[in-house]
């Protein structure tokens, strides 16, 4: 397999240490730092700007780096469910692909498989019963 983008490798790891506590415990201690400094700076404009655009920045980055990281996720599930289905005997192959059909599409399959769902739920009811 060929090694990951240099982007690749720097969302892997800015989602991994965001997700720590270690990056929640530094985002806290920046905001008490920066309320801390609130008198030191009389409150002014600056001071509140400071803290608005380094949240929006972070904010704005960190949108590219979780899409990224959520896009590779579903990917590798999508395959992954693919190979299942594939190697699956009784499995139906038109299920291989799914994410790439049109929304209209995807309602009817789920119909059926919601009527599918209630029909052996039915079947089931009825087994209890006797």
């Amino acid at each position: 397999m060929p090694s990951p983008s240099a982007f690749t490798r720097l969302a892997k790891k800015a989602s991994t240490f965001t997700g720590r506590p270690a990056c929640f415990a530094l985002a806290l201690g920046t905001i008490v730092a920066w309320a801390i400094s609130g008198p030191l700076f009389g409150f002014s404009d600056t001071w509140q700007l400071v803290i608005n655009t380094g949240t929006t920045i972070v904010t704005f980055l960190m949108v590219f780096l979780i899409q990224n990281t959520q896009n590779r996720d579903t990917e590798a599930m999508q395959i992954k469910l693919d190979e299942l289905i594939r190697v699956s005997r009784s499995a139906d192959n038109a299920l291989l692909d799914l994410e790439e059909l049109e929304e209209k599409e995807l309602d009817e399959l789920r119909g059926h498989y919601e009527e599918m769902a209630r029909r052996a739920r039915d079947a089931q009811q009825g087994q209890k019963m006797r």
